[in-house]
């Protein structure tokens, strides 16, 4: 394993542009284009493609296309959770989406970080990335955005259009901009 792998795994700052990393991805793209490219009643198909591309994908768990990821190996699927049409996945640091989950259309988790207070390190396209665990039974509406670092419990319940900037307890109905607890379930 490369430096700037070991540095991405480690949330430290990298760069994408490494070529581990780039052919890490077109893989990734290869294996997303196929599962993208499969009609509807390839369900086996589909299971398949999804096994090789992600580092865990569990029994009675099903995506819909358009599903796009950078890395697969580094997202890990539940059983029999649910990934609805549009679902990008920045997976530069390891994705967790537990047992049970429903993840509405268009949903973004996004793991990938710029440096902010250093301009020039941002302009050399430095970046880190930090994981996004989400519990079981987690219930996502549609245009959901789960940001770097952020943990869902279980049994939760995300509002459409909320962005997810901060973890969220078991049990509570969090929606808005950024998505705070309404209340609990």
């Amino acid at each position: 394993m490369g430096e700037h792998k070991q540095r991405m795994l480690a949330g430290e700052l990298y760069k994408d542009s490494d070529p581990e990393l780039v052919v890490e991805r077109q893989r990734a793209q290869r294996l997303c284009d196929e599962f993208n490219r499969t009609g509807p009643d390839e369900t086996a198909r589909r299971t398949a493609v999804l096994r090789d591309l992600l580092g865990k994908f569990g029994e009675g768990s099903w995506v819909m296309p358009r599903f796009q990821c950078d890395y697969g190996h580094l997202v890990e699927i539940g059983s029999n959770s649910f990934l609805n049409y549009d679902a990008i996945l920045l997976d530069c640091a390891p994705i967790v989406i537990g047992d049970d989950c429903s993840i509405g259309p268009r949903v973004q988790l996004l793991t990938a970080l710029h440096p902010m207070g250093d301009h020039d390190k941002r302009r050399q396209r430095w970046e880190s990335a930090a994981p996004i665990r989400i519990g079981n039974n987690a219930w996502f509406g549609g245009g959901v955005i789960v940001c770097p670092g952020v943990t869902i419990g279980d049994d939760v319940v995300v509002g459409a259009g909320s962005v997810v900037t901060r973890d969220l307890p078991d049990r509570v109905f969090a929606a808005g901009n950024p998505a705070r607890v309404i209340r609990p379930l």
